[in-house]
């Protein structure tokens, strides 16, 4: 269905499947084969794409691209601007077991990707661990920890090998701690083994 005829300014592909009481922002897209499960909440100008499941409950901020075949599952919190890279994997529980279920939210343990975070395709991010803002995880890396704000990660498990701008750029700091960052137009200070963003 198109649900620009049902007076709703975001498109749903009519192989989607969108389950009642869903709330969805203007502008989104969902794609061929996505499923957005009751209690899904979803921003504006977010792209869903093909084969992505969007559990029961989780919570997408605005302009949060979603690439083919990611399960955002029950527990997991995308903020604003969050790049979900193909196939990329969440987790929500640290010991499953069939034989002894874990079913409902008390047994999902959270984990929250911050502003403009990216998640490269294949990554895994294990449960209960948060990804800082503008942090850039590489692709096929498994996150078993925090990720600081502005980092590059890599690896398996994953480890901090430099930093990156709000724009994806690599910084290069100078003799002071200062790195600026020509695409984001933004300057950037390395003290005590933390980024922080100073301003133009």
């Amino acid at each position: 269905m198109t649900d620009q005829a049902a007076g709703k300014k975001y498109h749903v592909n009519q192989y989607a499947v969108v389950d009642a009481n869903v709330e969805i922002g203007d502008g989104t897209k969902i794609w061929h084969f996505a499923h957005v499960q009751s209690g899904a909440k979803i921003g504006h100008h977010c792209v869903i794409g093909q084969n992505v499941n969007v559990a029961n409950n989780v919570t997408i901020g605005n302009y949060v691209k979603i690439q083919n075949n990611v399960s955002v599952y029950e527990g997991v919190e995308l903020e604003d601007y969050v790049f979900c890279g193909p196939s990329m994997v969440f987790t929500n529980i640290l010991d499953p077991r069939c034989k002894y279920p874990q079913v409902g939210a008390e047994f999902y343990i959270r984990t929250l990707v911050k502003e403009g975070a990216s998640l490269g395709a294949n990554s895994t991010i294990v449960c209960g661990h948060t990804i800082g803002r503008a942090a850039f995880v590489g692709a096929g890396s498994v996150v078993t920890k925090d990720v600081p704000d502005f980092a590059l990660v890599v690896g398996n498990p994953a480890r901090v090998i430099g930093w990156v701008s709000e724009a994806g750029k690599k910084l290069v700091f100078d003799a002071d701690g200062f790195a600026y960052c020509e695409k984001s137009k933004k300057k950037y200070q390395f003290i005590n083994g933390i980024v922080k963003e100073i301003g133009e």
